[in-house]
């Protein structure tokens, strides 16, 4: 037997969302934020950090649906994409890809997210061309014993409106007076309850979060991602979202997003602190040991891409010859910067100190 539909209520709801602990987790979050962004600030090509890490939040996104994979298998499915994937590694790789192409469209809009931008990333994402759901019967489930726990909106025009409703709510910076990370807590929770796609709505919803933190300033570029916390505390974030069905209890619920950018914004501090750290540290050894080889290119490449191929040395530093971009990095894993490695008839180089720092972090952090 069905449970009845969950009302979707018009956000803000009619209750008061910024109690005592509220505003106390609140200033310790945007404090954990404020210092990541101006952190994240001082690496000097913004984009290692975007490609890095949204590398490893696609990685642990998907291990809240159960899609698992190695770090070494993502990172060479990453560099040999025309070569034999798992499929999970092939699913990593287009979480990946939709979570780029939302930071493009972001950046294409004037800071706009679009429904339209939302289903792009569907599409992409589960290699299909529709969009929000057309058909009823979508029921979620207990993953233990197959009970049904919800039922989101069943009709196609109800499913349209209440994804309009919520992309004002997204865009329109006067709507109400909440802060961001209270107001990303309630568009999380709105999206997830409205489960506007056939599939793939977790993922979705999980880089919706990123997106609005960049979109209202809290972040200057997407590098805090919920997944690895949400992962580390599926059953606490399952049954707080549907607490808020049952009940209308919405404090817990804020509070978890709000520990959640808390200490996922202390972790990715400490992640990016330690790239900084090699960066400067490999940058002062290759001046010494291979100064006619040393570029700030060169070092950018060797953070941006952990494994490298001969490929993206050549790309990044537009070298006219693949054989002087083969003889850096030979000269680079001579030195010890890199290892080599062969796959099939390629060869490629591992920052192995890079990807020690991944390895290193708290299991499911980003």
């Amino acid at each position: 037997m069905l449970k009845p539909t969950y009302a979707i209520p018009a956000l803000p709801p009619a209750v008061d969302l910024e109690t005592v602990p509220v505003l106390k987790a609140l200033a310790a979050a945007n404090r954990a934020l404020a210092e990541l962004k101006g952190r994240a600030a001082t690496i000097p090509n913004q984009g290692i950090l975007i490609d890095t890490l949204a590398l490893q939040e696609a990685k642990a996104s998907s291990e809240v649906e159960n899609i698992v994979t190695t770090q070494d298998e993502l990172f060479q499915a990453d560099l040999f994409p025309e070569g034999p994937q798992s499929p999970a590694a092939k699913e990593v790789a287009l979480y990946r890809d939709a979570l780029r192409l939302g930071y493009d469209r972001l950046l294409k809009t004037d800071g706009l997210i679009l429904n339209g931008t939302l289903i792009e990333m569907f599409r992409l994402l589960k290699r299909r061309d529709d969009g929000f759901r057309a058909t009823p019967g979508t029921a979620l489930k207990n993953e233990t014993n197959g009970e049904i726990v919800f039922v989101p909106p069943q009709d196609a025009q109800e499913i349209v409106a209440h994804m309009s409703a919520l992309e004002r709510f997204v865009n329109d910076d006067a709507v109400s007076a909440l802060d961001p990370l209270i107001k990303m807590a309630l568009i999380h929770h709105q999206f997830e309850s409205i489960h506007p796609f056939p599939d793939g709505n977790g993922r979705i919803g999980r880089i919706l979060n990123v997106l609005y933190l960049t979109r209202t300033g809290l972040l200057d570029i997407p590098i805090l991602y919920l997944s690895g916390h949400i992962t580390r505390t599926k059953s606490d974030y399952y049954r707080l979202l549907q607490m808020v069905r049952d009940t209308g209890e919405w404090e817990a619920w804020v509070l978890y997003m709000l520990e959640a950018v808390a200490q996922t914004a202390q972790t990715t501090l400490a992640l990016v602190e330690g790239i900084r750290s090699q960066m400067t540290s490999v940058k002062q050894r290759m001046r010494t040991q291979l100064p006619k080889l040393y570029s700030q290119d060169l070092l950018n490449n060797l953070f941006r891409h952990p494994y490298t191929r001969i490929e993206y040395v050549q790309k990044d530093l537009s070298l006219k010859s693949r054989q002087t971009a083969a003889k850096y990095l030979d000269a680079l894993a001579e030195a010890g910067f890199v290892e080599k490695h062969q796959s099939g008839r390629n060869n490629y180089y591992i920052n192995t100190a890079l990807v020690g720092l991944f390895l290193a972090m708290p299991e499911g952090q980003p």
